[in-house]
């Protein structure tokens, strides 16, 4: 299982955050990477944890002021990014570019999608992996997995009719290890989360927690 943490714009210590995800995947094995700000890539990265930005704009060098260049997250430190977040939505056709901006710049991608139906849109671009992420309970500790177990299970299936070596991931809610099994039992490869790392008291304990079980 793969373990995404993103942590948005939360005020979070985006340092103590990743030393503590390096120090859990090490103990455990378990692939974990954490998603910051773009301007803290550099730092995350140094702490030696999978570092991935949250978007890359779908744009090459150019004239694209405010833009997030992939090869400038590439140099920073990351090895892949998140596109399509529900709280930063693309056009199909900008996916594609940004995935394609991330291909040229050696970045690994995560397409999120909201539903089974644009899961199976999405994973025909051809992303590393897809994510099915119900927008309305993202954030609310009430996980996807159980809230509407129908809805992973037929991410899985709609990706898997147009490619089955694209995984899927789970997220909306996700935060504690019996989440991360549920949607494991369901056939996601991984969890995205955010609040239940970002926001804990003690982010190594969380973390630590939700691997648990595997």
């Amino acid at each position: 299982m793969f373990v995404l943490v993103n942590l948005k714009t939360y005020p979070c210590d985006p340092v103590a955050v990743a030393e503590a995800a390096h120090g859990v995947a090490t103990e455990t094995g378990v692939q974990i990477a954490v998603a910051p700000q773009t301007a803290h890539l550099d730092r995350i990265a140094a702490t030696g944890v999978e570092t991935w930005t949250q978007h890359v704009s779908p744009v090459g060098h150019g004239s694209h002021t405010g833009s997030s260049l992939a090869e400038a997250a590439a140099g920073a430190g990351a090895t892949g990014t998140l596109l399509n977040h529900s709280e930063n939505r693309l056009k199909l056709a900008d996916i594609d570019d940004a995935l394609r901006a991330a291909e040229r710049a050696g970045l690994e991608t995560v397409v999120c999608a909201n539903n089974p139906r644009q899961v199976g849109a999405v994973t025909a671009l051809e992303p590393d992996a897809v994510a099915v992420e119900p927008p309305e309970l993202i954030g609310t500790g009430t996980p996807v997995s159980t809230a509407d177990p129908d809805v992973v299970e037929g991410a899985v299936e709609a990706a898997a009719a147009v490619d089955p070596d694209v995984p899927v991931l789970c997220g909306a809610g996700i935060s504690t290890g019996d989440d991360l099994l549920a949607a494991r039992e369901l056939g996601s490869k991984g969890v995205l989360l955010a609040s239940g790392v970002a926001k804990a008291d003690d982010p190594r304990a969380a973390l630590s927690d939700l691997v648990a079980g595997l």
